[in-house]
């Protein structure tokens, strides 16, 4: 306590300045709930993802496809990264693929942060709790695969920049629209246009172009992984999951 208040007291001006910041957790355990959302699109439509990710923070989660999954017997993704899940899963996990085939990934946040710059990451580790060690190391070893994999993510409103990126469907790819903890950020106005943003785009959606929606909200204890998908509009809960992604119970929730 007494160094806390010190620390304060030293930076009170910056301290007072900062105040209204917005939580900024990119929280990188996510991917081993979302891995088998983006699996069962693409073992769907055959096609590679187009992945749009709203509410991306530093897009540490859009390098998905980098992580390393091991589902027992063998190790889905990059046998070789730095950020590896083991024992994640409660019970069967996911049917995921050797590796998923990405064609392109972008996001949008309110307030991007850059986790290839000293001031990012300092900002990205601030929003782990000190004695979650496993968060901060698995936080460290998604930096460092971002360092080695572009990925952008615009600063922009997500219902206004859904229905830029949705406006015309793309052909030869699954687009894949993407969030996990976000709606609660929005208010309902917000809200109601960035799912009409979505719906919207699903109506022009083709075999050839299809339209995913891979969500993780709350849904009381857990998170609640729900996919819809179209041409056709079909919705159905994947699993449910702790709010930092682990543990993650997948098929029907209990």
């Amino acid at each position: 306590m007494p160094a806390f208040l010190t620390t304060v007291r030293r930076h009170r001006d910056e301290v007072r300045r900062r105040l209204g910041d917005g939580v900024q957790t990119n929280e990188v355990g996510r991917a081993a709930v979302l891995v088998g959302g983006f699996a069962e699109v693409a073992r769907r439509t055959g096609l590679p993802l187009r992945v749009l990710e709203v509410g991306a923070s530093a897009g540490l989660n859009l390098r998905f496809d980098h992580f390393a999954y091991d589902v027992g017997g063998r190790v889905a993704g990059d046998p070789t990264s730095p950020v590896r899940f083991q024992g994640v899963w409660e019970g069967v996990p996911p049917e995921l693929p050797d590796a998923l085939a990405v064609a392109s990934r972008l996001g949008c946040d309110r307030s991007p942060v850059d986790p290839t710059t000293p001031s990012g990451r300092a900002t990205l580790r601030s929003f782990v709790w000190p004695d979650q060690l496993d968060r901060l190391q698995r936080l460290d070893a998604a930096i460092e695969v971002a360092g080695r994999v572009a990925a952008v993510v615009e600063q922009a409103d997500a219902a206004e920049w859904a229905a830029r990126q949705l406006a015309e469907p793309v052909r030869g790819v699954a687009t894949v629209v993407v969030h996990s903890i976000v709606l609660q950020y929005l208010d309902r106005e917000q809200r109601a246009r960035f799912r009409g943003a979505i719906t919207e785009a699903g109506g022009r959606a083709t075999g050839a172009a299809p339209l995913a929606w891979l969500r993780m909200e709350p849904g009381g204890e857990r998170a609640e992984v729900r996919l819809t998908t179209w041409p056709r509009g079909e919705e159905r809960i994947l699993g449910s999951a702790g709010y930092h992604g682990h543990p993650v119970w997948w098929g029907q929730p209990a």
